[in-house]
């Protein structure tokens, strides 16, 4: 319920009506619909929380699972939680259980954050059951509520500091805690708070540690992980700073995982291998004595290529899942050779600058050629320069892609009789700059069979002088609708032609050589 809640998809009623159902309701009845959807919502965490105090027929807390007190949090600022509904809400037994600041003109302001933990401290009087934990939860209610919770085995915090005198409770009284997340921990002693949390836990219990953002987590909180280097298998760490890159390495005790996620949200991060060349060979003998790898992530770290290719080249390391953003063609060359080696992966994503000069395309190709088990694969940027003969080889090449996203060059209705060929395509992103036909695109969707059912074709770069009439788009959409219950997307492409874009790169080709 909380996916298709109105309030979570912040007041919109998409999920519950059609488009050609808005157009015929008016601003003002949309307006009362959704009001009553956020009524419905209110209505339900009200039933919860009285539930907690024994006011309703059946004691449903006690068999909640799952509780996310950011939804209950983001219910009380939605603007349509105001007035009637929020008298209602509070009325009763929860008449004294909201938390008010002081607003303009000397009004009263509801608190959300302080009035949802409150909320969820009637809550968690009554949900023996609870085993996931989610929200922006102050670190004084969290430490009340472990207690509460035996069966608590997954907690999602807004706040590292929320943990602080938690790691004795979650001990004592959650024996089947292992999986932690939060989204930011800026103090200054957040490294040595989160060592000694891991320290305080159950050893050898913790098997998935995600940051969402930043935290000031480095030599301390990594070296302290091998307290769980048995059990931890999953570790995903973003917006990492310098100083953790530098303390990479002290994870090395931690060789159980399957799923390792890196990224550094300001791209500033130190060339390891250049500026601290022996700390960057014990992070790669770190990653590459993680033989059980299966999920490896790099996002906008400098050099992230180089971390990466020696995994690919370990043959007992065999990857199904790979993403690397923020390199360049012309510094990738070791590791698009050291692709062919993944012949186990089954998706793939790569986003970086290409280049046309030299036989960067040519190598990148030869190895994803030879990735025969993809399902699912995306080029960003790294593929600008792709023609028809390359997409065609890989289409060829890769019979089981499902999902298919990719830039390119000049592409045109060349490509249709490949891609045919790929029997189980349920969505194809051509961001190509292209000069498709609508008979060309009609042709292939008539060529589609039944394990295309439901494809997404999306046309996003479109030659300006390649227009789609509105009356071809339209029997482009009914045919791919009829065919395999399918749609189309398409947009054109913003600015220059392809044959002036062409005459520049040209130009631009002959200037450097």
């Amino acid at each position: 319920m909380h996916d298709v809640s109105p309030v979570t998809n912040r007041g919109s009623s998409d999920v519950d009506i059609s488009a050609q159902e808005r157009a015929k309701i008016t601003y003002k009845a949309r307006l009362n619909q959704e009001e009553v959807m956020t009524m419905r919502w209110a209505q339900l965490w009200r039933t919860i929380i009285t539930s907690a105090l024994g006011k309703t027929l059946f004691p449903y807390t006690r068999y909640i699972r799952t509780l996310n007190l950011e939804d209950l949090e983001e219910l009380l600022q939605d603007s349509k939680f105001k007035n009637r509904i929020s008298s209602m809400f509070f009325d009763g037994e929860l008449a004294t259980h909201k938390v008010e600041t002081s607003g303009p003109k000397n009004t009263l302001r509801l608190d959300p954050g302080r009035t949802s933990n409150m909320l969820g401290d009637i809550i968690t009087t009554s949900t023996p059951m609870l085993e996931e934990l989610s929200g922006k939860i102050e670190n004084d209610a969290l430490l009340r509520w472990i207690p509460r919770t035996p069966r608590l085995r997954l907690l999602n915090l807004w706040e590292g500091g929320a943990l602080v005198g938690a790691g004795p409770l979650l001990r004592q009284h959650c024996h089947q805690f292992k999986t932690l997340s939060f989204w930011a921990w800026s103090h200054d002693d957040a490294d040595q708070k989160f060592a000694d949390f891991l320290n305080e836990i159950n050893p050898q219990t913790l098997e998935s540690l995600e940051i969402f953002s930043y935290a000031k987590i480095g030599a301390e909180s990594f070296l302290t992980l091998s307290c769980h280097r048995d059990s931890l298998k999953e570790l995903k760490l973003n917006s990492i700073d310098s100083t953790a890159m530098h303390s990479l390495h002290m994870l090395a005790g931690c060789t159980n995982l399957t799923t390792l996620l890196l990224t550094d949200a300001t791209n500033r991060s130190v060339y390891l291998k250049t500026a601290h060349h022996e700390i960057f060979l014990e992070i790669v003998a770190w990653l590459t004595s993680c033989k059980k790898l299966r999920s490896v992530t790099v996002r906008n770290i400098r050099g992230g290529h180089d971390l990466i290719t020696p995994i690919l080249l370990e043959n007992d390391i065999h990857l199904t899942s790979l993403e690397l953003r923020g390199y360049a063609m012309a510094d990738g060359r070791d590791f698009h050779q050291a692709l062919a080696n993944q012949t186990s992966l089954q998706e793939l994503q790569l986003q970086g600058d290409s280049d046309e000069t030299g036989d960067g395309v040519a190598t990148l190709v030869e190895s994803l050629s030879q990735l025969v088990n993809l399902t699912d694969l995306r080029l960003q940027e790294i593929s600008d320069y792709f023609t028809d003969e390359v997409l065609g080889r890989l289409a060829r090449s890769l019979p089981k892609l499902e999902g298919w996203y990719t830039s390119g060059w000049g592409v045109t209705d060349a490509i249709w009789g490949d891609m045919v060929l790929l029997k189980s395509l349920r969505r194809l992103d051509m961001a190509a700059l292209s000069r498709f036909t609508a008979n060309g695109i009609l042709d292939f969707i008539l060529s589609l069979g039944p394990g295309n059912k439901g494809l997404v074709l999306a046309i996003m770069n479109a030659d300006v002088d390649c227009d789609l009439t509105e009356s071809e788009q339209t029997m482009i959409k009914e045919t791919i609708s009829a065919q395999v219950d399918g749609r189309f997307e398409f947009q054109l492409q913003r600015g220059m032609t392809f044959h002036q874009i062409k005459r520049i790169t040209v130009a631009y080709i002959v200037l450097r050589s």
